[in-house]
């Protein structure tokens, strides 16, 4: 979610300065919730500013530079391999074990595009070999 702007964050302290109402008040009138009003007259308190924090972060990657950089090798290597092969490859390269779901969004990331050969292929590959006996 974004934050709120600067001049709705000045509105609410300046309606709060001028006793234009309660904090409830204030949070119905600029439509935003109590707990954001009580935390920005805090903020404003302790620190004088009403610009919001720097955003947190998140999770840090599993997978390093050099450990996704091995994953376009595998495609390359092996185009038919299933997410479940790729993933255990690289776990077999560097003992990170990462999901089905982690390794198709790193291959939606690489633009990599993995042709499966269908089954119908397959049976037309085999029945020649068979035929050939």
């Amino acid at each position: 979610m974004k934050a709120y702007s600067i001049d709705i964050r000045q509105k609410i302290i300046d309606a709060y300065n001028n006793q234009e109402g309660s904090q409830r008040k204030l949070a119905k009138r600029f439509r935003v919730s109590l707990s954001f009003v009580q935390s920005l007259l805090k903020r404003y308190r302790e620190t004088g500013s009403v610009n919001p924090k720097p955003h947190g972060g998140g999770q840090t990657p599993k997978l390093t530079p050099q450990q996704l950089a091995l994953i376009p090798q595998f495609v390359k290597e092996d185009n038919n391999a299933t997410l479940d092969e790729l993933c255990e490859k690289l776990y077999q390269k560097t003992q990170v074990r990462i999901s089905r779901a982690t390794m198709g969004r790193v291959l939606q990331t690489f633009k990599l595009p993995r042709k499966k050969i269908s089954t119908r292929e397959r049976v037309r590959q085999v029945e020649p070999e068979k035929a050939a006996s």
